[in-house]
């Protein structure tokens, strides 16, 4: 079932959806972590209420929970669309001009606000296979936001061809946009009793084509050197500086394995993502990652022990070693329900897509759902470069996740 005669409305809802700054905030402790996320939800609400649903509601915390009612009489299991309103902090999402570049024909694209910013497709090899579609980049100042305002677009469209096709049967499907993935915190306040759904897909992949069922499982380690403070012009004997223990402490992470600069696939890192501190106290932040939950334990003790090493070298010193759990792999819930997955192939397949499923060196919104009840993959978007000024999405596989997701509606509705 191709769409080939429905006017497509992915494309002008994204273009207008970037030009709102959604930018989530990693050191707020608000929820959401900018208000300025409910800015573009708002016009969501707005959007969906145009189009008939009447349900369309935004919450305090910053979430849209709207139903596309089923149009069949069976007994189907309720889905979830999601997508996550907000912009990383990583790059500027402010003042965002998107440029659509029709039928682009292969040669670089200089971005006009700053003409060092080149998207070239010999840094982006998957623009290879996209010649000749349209290509939507931002100007070279900011980040596009196509992560994940190309998933938002895709399911607005989506609700709209639905609500155009009443023939097509599915069954109840909720849809809902979030805020703060981009900053950990996604899925944190989330009212599941109003959700209501059975399982859910996320509209936050890279790629035409690829299905994602495995993330990192993930920790965070907080390591704290307490040291003794002194006057330095006495401090012969009695001082122990925080900052120059958590400085070697840094220094003896290996070099050439273990760490997110020499990994890949599915190997797992230690990452330090923050030092900070002074004489008397400094702190060491890190994330753990790898797809076997229980590596995580391993990774944790040799990190430990590189921790009580460096402190035997400056007596005197004392240390807290904390951790705390992020998400785990979504594979672990998804195993037991694989008709999740394999409906969401076959789906891909009836739109004309080859399949890759894949593992993502990295966490979605899915990955907390699944363990919160909602067994939830991650389907493709298009949205490639992100969290850069390279950023860039294909018009066409924004289209073509549409057509897929009318698929997979279908697919749920004849095997129920």
């Amino acid at each position: 079932m191709a769409l080939s005669n429905y006017p497509h409305t992915a494309a002008e809802r994204f273009m207008r959806y970037v030009q709102v700054d959604t930018q989530s905030d990693p050191t707020s402790a608000s929820q959401p972590s900018t208000e300025k996320q409910k800015d573009l939800s708002r016009i969501l609400v707005e959007e969906l209420k145009k189009l008939g649903i009447t349900d369309a509601e935004l919450d305090e915390h910053g979430y849209v929970y709207a139903t596309l009612p089923a149009t069949t009489i069976k007994d189907v299991p309720v889905l979830c669309y999601c997508a996550h309103v907000d912009t990383a902090p990583d790059c500027s999402g402010k003042d965002v001009k998107p440029i659509l570049h029709r039928k682009w024909d292969g040669s670089d694209i200089v971005l006009p606000d700053d003409k060092n910013v080149v998207i070239s497709a010999n840094n982006h090899t998957y623009l290879k296979e996209r010649v000749g579609d349209d290509i939507i980049t931002a100007s070279g100042h900011t980040l596009l936001g196509a992560d994940d305002k190309a998933g938002v677009a895709i399911i607005m469209d989506l609700a709209n061809y639905l609500i155009q096709h009443p023939e097509i049967k599915h069954g109840k499907i909720r849809i809902l946009f979030t805020p703060d993935e981009e900053v950990g915190r996604g899925v944190a306040a989330i009212d599941m009793k109003k959700l209501g759904a059975n399982y859910g897909y996320t509209l936050d992949g890279g790629e035409r084509g690829h299905l994602e069922g495995e993330t990192f499982s993930a920790d965070a380690v907080v390591i704290t050197f307490t040291g003794v403070s002194a006057h330095p012009g006495y401090a012969k004997g009695k001082m122990v500086n925080a900052i120059k223990v958590a400085s070697a402490f840094v220094d003896s992470l290996p070099k050439d394995e273990w760490c997110p600069e020499t990994t890949e696939g599915m190997q797992g890192f230690v990452h330090p993502t923050s030092i900070e501190g002074g004489l008397e106290q400094a702190t060491v932040q890190f994330i753990i990652r790898d797809f076997v939950t229980a590596q995580l334990e391993k990774h944790e003790d040799r990190l430990r022990d590189l921790m009580y090493k460096t402190a035997e070298q400056f007596p005197g010193v004392t240390t807290t070693f904390v951790v705390k759990e992020q998400y785990r792999n979504m594979k672990e819930i998804l195993d037991l329900h694989p008709q999740v997955m394999d409906y969401a192939e076959e789906a891909y397949v009836r739109a004309g897509m080859i399949v890759e499923r894949k593992s993502i060196r990295g966490g979605t919104d899915g990955s907390r759902l699944s363990f919160m009840g909602l067994p939830c993959p991650n389907l493709f978007t298009g949205e490639m470069g992100i969290h850069s000024k390279q950023e860039y999405v294909s018009v066409q596989d924004m289209e073509k996740a549409v057509e897929m997701l009318v698929h997979l509606s279908g697919i749920w509705e004849e095997r129920s």
